[in-house]
């Protein structure tokens, strides 16, 4: 899996922290960061479906 680098805002990261290890959500960064993307392209994925954006190849 490749790696990546990003900046994130310390109350951001603050934020995020909430939702991870024993008492939350995700059991890392990681996993709560790919939740998060995951979660946000399917919602422009709908998006651009029901305003017609999608190619066929796409849906």
């Amino acid at each position: 899996m490749p790696k990546i680098s990003v900046e994130i805002p310390q109350e951001l990261l603050a934020d995020l922290d909430e939702h991870v290890g024993d008492d939350g959500k995700f059991v890392n960064r990681s996993d709560a960061v790919r939740a998060s993307i995951r979660k946000t392209l399917d919602m422009l994925d709908e998006i651009d479906a029901r305003h017609d954006r999608l190619d066929e190849n796409d849906e």
